[in-house]
């Protein structure tokens, strides 16, 4: 099927998609400040920039959008069909950019976490997915300070 906007209208539409500060990542950010953990975002010295870091346990939350990063399997995943290969080859790209990222703040000693955007479409989805998270978080914070769980 042909794109139903004409060229400068997808333009237009395509200019208007932020790349920080997104409903996802306001999601995740709303439900850890609720829930008791501070945070710094988009922290320009890190690999990657991570979208949600926190320092207390040495951890980096990337808020995915499933399009934009090539969520495999996700049905928000679709390969658009005009300009195929150029939008396969920036998705590409923006997949090993991710794995660059995530290697160089592992070997730097962070806990990365991905939350991708169709974990976070339902609420009960996104409630379970952060409370996974969460709990992750806490056992990562008492591994910090030496206590077995």
């Amino acid at each position: 099927m042909a794109d139903v906007f004409t060229p400068e209208k997808r333009s237009e539409v395509m200019s208007k998609i932020r790349s920080k500060n997104t409903r996802p990542e306001e999601t995740v950010r709303k439900w850890l400040f609720n829930n008791g953990f501070r945070y710094r975002k988009n922290v320009a010295a890190l690999p990657g920039k991570p979208d949600v870091v926190l320092p207390k346990y040495r951890a980096a939350i990337f808020v995915h959008g499933c399009f934009w990063h090539g969520h495999e399997g996700c049905r928000y995943f679709v390969v658009p069909k005009t300009r195929t290969e150029w939008w396969l080859a920036k998705i590409n790209r923006n997949r090993e950019k991710d794995e660059e990222s995530r290697t160089l703040l592992a070997l730097a000693g962070w806990k990365i976490f991905v939350v991708w955007e169709c974990e976070l479409r339902r609420k009960a989805n996104a409630q379970i997915r952060l409370e996974t998270l969460a709990a992750e978080l806490k056992l990562l914070g008492l591994k910090e300070r030496g206590i077995k769980q």
